[in-house]
């Protein structure tokens, strides 16, 4: 099955307000008697698209304005393995390996990522770029969470919630202030 993120931000960009990170959907949704949770946020920044994707691309540049992932190595090309960190707020720095699923130069950036086997606690992380104007662009930021373990680990989605909130703050920091 193929995911677009056409949808999902014209639907929440109207909900969007001006200038604040939103979270537009936190929800539990049941699929084959496994548990799935979806964080979603999005964020206003008044930057060109190509200037918000260039940041966002920009994986060396992570430690000096990202608060949330602080690293990220490897090619950005599908079916290639990343070397991720994170640091959500409160907690510890945590590594992880996902796949590239895909990359849409400009528009989106998706990986796929499981603790130990498939299955026991999956995450599918993406990023979103839609360009409103010439000098406005929405950021959406979220991720499918799935598996056996996800009914348990409602105090860490609700920090990597928190997490993606400050990165997209960062994010559009950076991005007006340039």
């Amino acid at each position: 099955m193929e995911s677009r993120m056409v949808a999902p931000i014209a639907i929440g960009a109207s909900q969007c307000v001006t200038g604040k990170s939103c979270s537009i959907s936190s929800k539990i949704l049941t699929n084959h008697n496994t548990e799935m949770k979806h964080i979603e946020t999005m964020i206003r920044i008044y930057a060109p698209a190509g200037k918000v994707w260039q940041i966002l691309t920009d994986f060396d540049s992570y430690p000096s304005w990202n608060p949330f992932i602080r690293s990220v190595s490897g090619e950005l090309k599908e079916g290639q393995q990343l070397q991720v960190k994170i640091l959500p707020p409160n907690d510890k720095e945590m590594s992880f390996s996902p796949i590239l699923l895909r990359n849409l130069p400009g528009r989106e950036i998706r990986w796929s990522g499981k603790f130990l086997i498939k299955g026991i606690f999956d995450g599918e992380h993406y990023f979103g770029i839609e360009e409103i104007d010439e000098n406005t662009t929405l950021f959406v930021h979220g991720e499918y969470f799935s598996g056996l373990l996800v009914g348990l680990m409602t105090t860490m989605l609700e920090q990597t919630k928190l997490g993606f909130d400050s990165m997209n703050k960062a994010l559009k920091k950076i991005c007006e202030s340039e």
